[in-house]
């Protein structure tokens, strides 16, 4: 990685505290000239402090907002301090810091944003049923309307240039909650390239997930109406470095 790069690694989180500080520690032990953003999504538990103790830099959300929510604040803050790359990593312990490295070289090879992938050949994670049957829905919903294959739209783990966070901070469609095959068709029409990586992902510490219990039902209802939304709103424009 070139120490000339400005990067920062947000990290939404929601009541992380058992994990918060490892994963901060992590990033920056395999990743030392990059700038931690903890995003403090309103936890009622130490995720604030422990993070600030283990060096990162703090944004504290007043309420619990939701991720989509979090991770927008950490694109206006990115945009803001002019990052040339900016890095979402979840704060659960569940994403392997050792792979920012290849986000970001992807980044430099044209693409604008790189997904993170745990399906394509690395490492051994394996799906629970349910929540296979629907990354399989949203994976060919994403072929209906971009025709492009793309292995794991759920990924949290991602890697964008400064064009797409510029866009994603000025977006009034990016989502509170769920920002996941939406976004990647929004990407499309907005004329973004959207590549993936093979990286080494693991279960969840905490053994929350926005997909467990009853969450699936409202995801797949919401996630259709975003994407309706995506189709016929205001974002869905012409390439945005060609309208300028």
């Amino acid at each position: 990685m070139d120490q000339a790069d400005k990067i920062a690694v947000l990290v939404p989180a929601y009541n992380e505290a058992r994990t918060i500080e490892r994963v901060v520690k992590g990033i920056k032990k395999t990743n030392p000239g990059a700038d931690v953003v903890v995003i403090n999504d309103g936890s009622s538990d130490e995720t604030a402090a422990l993070a600030d103790a283990a060096g990162a830099t703090v944004l504290s959300l007043p309420v619990n907002l939701g991720y989509g929510a979090a991770l927008q604040t950490g694109y206006k803050y990115a945009l803001m301090k002019g990052y040339d790359y900016t890095v979402q990593i979840d704060g659960d312990g569940q994403h392997d810091p050792n792979f920012i490295k290849e986000l970001i070289g992807k980044l430099k090879q044209g693409a604008d944003v790189v997904i993170g992938s745990r399906f394509l050949g690395v490492g051994d994670y394996e799906n629970p049923a349910a929540r296979q049957i629907g990354m399989m829905f949203f994976r060919f919903l994403i072929y209906l309307f971009i025709k492009r294959r793309i292995t794991d739209p759920t990924s949290g783990f991602q890697a964008l240039n400064r064009e797409v966070v510029a866009f994603f901070a000025k977006s009034k469609q990016y989502p509170a909650d769920f920002p996941d095959a939406d976004i990647i068709i929004l990407l499309h029409y907005a004329g973004f390239e959207v590549k993936e990586v093979p990286v080494v992902m693991y279960e969840s510490e905490t053994g929350k997930s926005m997909h467990s219990g009853l969450k699936p039902i409202y995801y797949i209802i919401k996630m259709l109406l975003s994407i309706f939304a995506v189709l016929f709103g205001s974002d869905k424009i012409v390439k945005v470095r060609n309208a300028s």
